[in-house]
């Protein structure tokens, strides 16, 4: 259940976006080809590049999937909306407390940002299937959701074992719900509508 409300939080987030950020002449930040490791003097930044790689900023172009589960049958089933979005809302604080209680300097908290943000708009591409990869998930990335928290309850800084480039090695696509006849023109509607409902 949670992995279906990931790839709807993902969808959600992307398609609610956020207003143009302002743009920046000095070290401005760019997809490819620019290392972070240490960026601006940052120690907090050190390692940053050992996640995706300096060459693959928001993990779109050098991801690599390995689909270990398809199910030729629509899995998945309709709830309220109000309970999907109650869950996303949660993800998104989620999101929001990781990067401020656990990234100290600003500067460290935008460059993270940024590439998570950026990151939600591949599965964006997957939803429209414009990147030509399938919609799903990487289940055993999904599995770490529970560790988020120690006993006592504070966020847990253990290392979870994988880095950027693991994600997609153990992908799930638990439906098959694209017409090729009529959903070009539906998802494009509706994603016309909602990136348009998000900048007012």
């Amino acid at each position: 259940m949670f992995a279906k409300l990931s790839a709807l939080f993902i969808a959600a987030a992307v398609a609610t976006g956020v207003a143009a950020a302002p743009t920046y002449k000095n070290k401005a930040l760019v997809a490819r080809g620019q290392s972070f490791d240490h960026w601006g003097g940052y120690s907090s930044l050190d390692g940053f590049d050992n996640f995706y790689g300096s060459d693959d900023f928001s993990h779109f172009h050098n991801f690599n999937q390995v689909v270990v589960k398809q199910d030729s049958e629509l899995v998945c089933h309709t709830e309220q909306i109000e309970i999907i979005q109650q869950r996303l809302a949660v993800l998104q604080e989620m999101a929001k407390k990781i990067i401020t209680e656990q990234v100290c300097e600003v500067e460290t908290q935008t460059i993270v940002f940024q590439q998570y943000y950026a990151s939600l708009g591949g599965f964006s591409h997957d939803l429209t299937r414009s990147s030509g990869r399938h919609v799903g998930y990487d289940n055993s990335i999904v599995s770490h959701y529970g560790d988020f928290y120690n006993f006592d309850e504070t966020l847990s800084t253990h290392d979870f074992g994988f880095s950027g480039h693991d994600i997609g090695s153990n992908y799930y696509v638990p439906s098959s719900n694209w017409n090729q006849d009529s959903s070009p023109s539906s998802v494009g509607s509706a994603y016309q509508a909602a990136q348009a409902a998000s900048f007012y």
